[in-house]
């Protein structure tokens, strides 16, 4: 690409390491919660509740960024509106964006998300970045820790083999195979990582298994951590190093919209681990972002902030000295949580909005 089709308008911050570093497809992400049915041919069908918000890899490096680990970002964002107010919410997120860009040709990808039944169904238009994430990122920046997508293509790029040479733990995720062929191969760079976190019918259907727990011990032999996500039953982990085994169950909440509820389970996981906590802390950690998600709209700005943390805490905490039968065995669970907390931050966490931008934002 020429210097005129990117522009990259920020630099990195003189000697930063990071905790985490990104890079995957952005996109505007237009929520709609509250359908009684999903659209048919021929009807309307009205939503009580819209949301408007960065999406894609946006889900994940806000949520790394608001537990309070240093995110760093590569992706690239269209010389629209969309972009620019993309570009806007999560440079306020405080993600280092130095690596990524900014292309005045292309328009911004956007997905609309429709919320019913207890999942949802998606819409997406859009075009690939033209420009491949080795040659946007060339050498990857000193970090701790990467996430990376093995998709067909993401697999095979070299920068996050660099990071892993230099040090930083790789975690990976996996997409749906809309050719439903599930081919082995496709995790063969799990030899280069350290965890691995497929949702349930993902990981039974890599490893051939009829159940979570087979699938997770089967893809132990390949990656020395594995987590299996099982939506409202929680999750399960398998450590292959010491041969530990955990479950834990999913929040119990009343959920708005799923969107990017894995995305932020994956990134309190990551938080867990770089803080050195247990296994089974991690993933309750883990169950606890991913349930406070679920109940706003979206993945990136209904993920939870460390003051929303404290307020959980403390909202179960009072439940508990009450006398409330039915917080006690949840504050056992959880009474790590005021001594590995940060202090409260002094500013309100965003959330989504129906419009992406009022005129005064522009």
């Amino acid at each position: 690409m020429t210097e005129e089709q990117v522009r990259t308008p920020q630099e990195a911050p003189e000697g930063s390491v990071l905790d985490v570093f990104l890079s995957g497809p952005l996109f505007l992400d237009i929520v709609f919660s509250g359908m009684p049915t999903g659209p048919r041919p021929g009807t309307e069908v009205w939503a009580s509740g819209m949301g408007s918000l960065p999406g894609g890899i946006a889900n994940l490096a806000v949520a790394t960024s608001r537990l309070g680990l240093a995110t760093g970002l590569a992706t690239g964002f269209g010389g629209d509106v969309y972009g620019r107010w993309c570009w806007d919410i999560l440079a306020d997120e405080a993600i280092d964006l130095s690596r990524s860009v900014r292309v005045p040709s292309l328009h911004t990808s956007v997905t609309v998300s429709m919320a019913y039944d207890g999942d949802r169904a998606m819409v997406t238009h859009g075009h690939p970045l033209p420009v491949g994430y080795d040659e946007l990122i060339g050498e990857p920046p000193t970090t701790r820790a990467v996430i990376i997508d093995l998709d067909d293509t993401r697999a095979e790029e070299r920068w996050w083999r660099a990071a892993a040479a230099a040090g930083a733990l790789v975690f990976a995720d996996v997409g749906w195979d809309p050719s439903e062929r599930w081919d082995p191969a496709r995790l063969d760079a799990l030899d280069d990582c350290y965890a691995f976190l497929p949702n349930a019918a993902e990981a039974t259907a890599y490893t051939g298994t009829d159940s979570p727990r087979a699938a997770a011990r089967a893809l132990a032999e390949r990656v020395p951590l594995v987590v299996v996500t099982l939506g409202a039953e929680g999750a399960l982990a398998v450590d292959a190093a010491t041969g530990e085994e955990c479950h834990v169950p999913a929040l119990d909440v009343e959920a708005i919209d799923p969107t990017g509820a894995g995305d932020v389970f994956l990134a309190a996981f990551v938080r867990g681990t770089l803080s050195g906590w247990p296994l089974e802390r991690r993933l309750r950690f883990a169950a606890l972002c991913s349930g406070l998600t679920v109940q706003g709209f979206g993945g990136s700005l209904a993920a939870p902030g460390i003051g929303d943390l404290h307020d959980w805490w403390g909202t179960l905490d009072a439940a508990h000295g009450a006398g409330d039968p039915a917080a006690a065995e949840l504050h056992e669970h959880y009474r790590f949580l005021p001594d590995v907390l940060p202090a409260r931050p002094g500013r309100v966490t965003r959330r989504a909005e129906a419009t992406f931008a009022l005129e005064s934002d522009l």
